[in-house]
């Protein structure tokens, strides 16, 4: 008896993978949406303020309360991370070609 209850307790460690692929797939979702929908309605002012300083507008309000939902914090956290980097880099890019007089 004590053996089965060993044996059936082993199982309920399992790592479920297609569970954590699905989590992860509707995160990623999640995040594209949230920021297709800022590059969307990026001519409005940013009065909401996410991690890391990340500024958006409120009419993203939803699709950021979606991708907190879906998305683990420290994922949120990265990501948003990411764009800010991406953003600032375009950023510098655009300024050095109009420096030029291209």
């Amino acid at each position: 008896m004590a053996l089965e209850a060993y044996s059936t307790s082993q199982n309920t460690d399992k790592i479920h993978t297609d569970v954590l692929s699905q989590a992860r797939i509707s995160c990623y979702k999640a995040r594209d949406a949230f920021y297709s929908c800022m590059e969307k309605e990026s001519s409005k002012k940013p009065t909401e303020i996410a991690t890391v300083g990340l500024l958006y507008p409120v009419e993203c309000k939803k699709t950021r309360e979606e991708y907190v939902k879906q998305c683990r914090p420290t994922w949120v956290k990265h990501f948003d991370r990411q764009y800010c980097a991406k953003k600032r880099v375009q950023r510098l890019l655009d300024d050095t070609e109009s420096r030029r007089g291209v």
